[in-house]
């Protein structure tokens, strides 16, 4: 028991870092994941830019990619689905806003046509997504 007693005195010289070294990177993988995960829910799209562009609370998120398809949260859908999704999120809440994101490259047509339909379910309040930093150049 004497034996013991001595080694309870000795001074800690070192701090071991390899808990703390662990968990961070543990975190980080998380993380990594996490974030893949959340991205790939997005249609790729090139969007035009804006710098008055700003966040909105979003009901509906419709995509228009650049060959003219469309796409509901990330779900490709044919136009009579797209209105009887946007008529159905219309009657559960009459402030639904929708947000557009149209790849620049789309025509003009895709476009007024989503925005028609939304009209025609009395959807009114929507936003059309940009990229804020390509308008900020512009205007220099």
């Amino acid at each position: 028991m004497a034996a013991s007693a001595s080694s309870d005195d000795e001074m800690i010289t070192g701090i071991n870092v390899t808990p703390l070294v662990d968990i961070t990177l543990v975190l980080l993988v998380i993380l990594m994941v996490t974030a893949s995960y959340v991205v790939s829910r997005a249609i790729p799209v090139e969007l035009p830019k804006g710098a008055t562009g700003e966040g909105t609370p979003t009901t509906l998120t419709v995509s228009i990619d650049k060959d003219g398809k469309t796409f509901l949260d990330a779900d490709p859908i044919t136009e009579p689905d797209l209105r009887a999704r946007i008529k159905s999120a219309h009657d559960a809440d009459p402030e639904t806003r929708a947000v557009i994101a149209a790849d620049g490259r789309t025509s003009h047509s895709n476009v007024i046509h989503v925005i028609d339909l939304l009209r025609r379910e009395n959807v009114t309040k929507f936003a059309i997504n940009v990229d804020p930093d390509d308008l900020a150049v512009a205007r220099r």
